[in-house]
């Protein structure tokens, strides 16, 4: 039995997650990328983030990324390892979250000793996290650990994004839910993303989104009506998957220790307010509330 808190995992999660993601929302990432000739963004997103793979095929993408239009991921892939290879996409990465990491946190914190308990906690917590039908994380664990304590944190976040990723779309898949069906039911619960922005970022058509609502719709799991909202039903189910992420996800958090994960979470969520004083997360990427 686990001794940590109900939701401890999800909690460190949240104050960890942004502190990985946030490359994928630099500048930095775009620069870099077009230094190695890649310059469409979704060509970008896709190399940076399934360079760990190898040089795989747009239908492996397709897989490890789940809720992405297969035409869009074809679009790019394989054909963006023609323009870079994954070693360089991989350099191009660590560089990224190198410049990002200190203009939003700043050297100060960059070298400050709690950011290397930070990088030894998150790197423990690693120790357990499992590679079995988890290809996502278990390609980005055969990298090596950078010797540098941010960009140690910034790869163990990786690490632990990855492995709950994982998880939650085993937690989809186990829920029946599609790729687009997944986005629709997270869009209604209000804590999703703009429609729009996952139809510019995600390659569907506003025809997939209407078709994939009426079949929630057909299974009471969205609400009738033009507004786009959960049943009851819905609910308990978006409920139930991210309580299945939770359960497939905790090993690393136990493996931590309750005062460890307390001690993470705190030292995330420092991060996350540096940053955010200086403008560059909105309050809630601060995993409060």
């Amino acid at each position: 039995m686990s001794n940590l808190p109900a939701r401890a995992e999800r909690r460190c999660h949240n104050a960890v997650n942004p502190l990985h993601s946030c490359i994928f929302f630099s500048p930095d990432l775009g620069a870099e990328m077009a230094k190695i000739g890649i310059e469409d963004p979704a060509a970008a997103y896709f190399a940076t983030r399934a360079a760990a793979l190898g040089a795989v095929g747009a239908g492996t993408v397709t897989a490890a990324f789940y809720n992405f239009n297969p035409v869009l991921v074809a679009r790019h892939v394989p054909a963006v390892w023609e323009t870079a290879s994954p070693e360089v996409v991989l350099d191009a990465r660590i560089r990224t979250a190198d410049s990002t990491l200190r203009r939003l946190l700043g050297e100060e914190t960059i070298a400050s000793d709690e950011m290397a308990e930070a990088a030894r906690l998150a790197l423990r917590a690693t120790e357990a996290c499992t590679p079995h039908a988890r290809p996502l994380y278990a390609a980005h664990a055969d990298l090596p650990v950078p010797e540098e304590p941010h960009l140690a944190f910034w790869h163990a976040t990786t690490l632990l994004r990855e492995h709950r990723g994982d998880a939650h779309l085993a937690a989809l898949l186990a829920a029946g839910l599609d790729p687009l069906e997944s986005l629709v039911s997270h869009t209604a619960t209000g804590k999703g993303m703009a429609i729009g922005w996952i139809l510019s970022t995600r390659g569907w058509r506003r025809t997939d989104w209407e078709a994939a609502s009426d079949r929630l719709r057909e299974r009471g799991l969205v609400a009738e009506g033009e507004e786009l909202g959960l049943t009851a039903a819905g609910t308990v189910l978006r409920a139930e998957i991210e309580e299945a992420t939770d359960r497939m996800d905790t090993a690393p958090y136990r493996h931590l220790g309750a005062e460890g994960v307390e001690r993470l979470t705190e030292l995330a969520r420092g991060f996350l307010f540096t940053a955010a004083a200086a403008g560059a997360f909105p309050a809630s990427a601060t995993g409060q509330g």
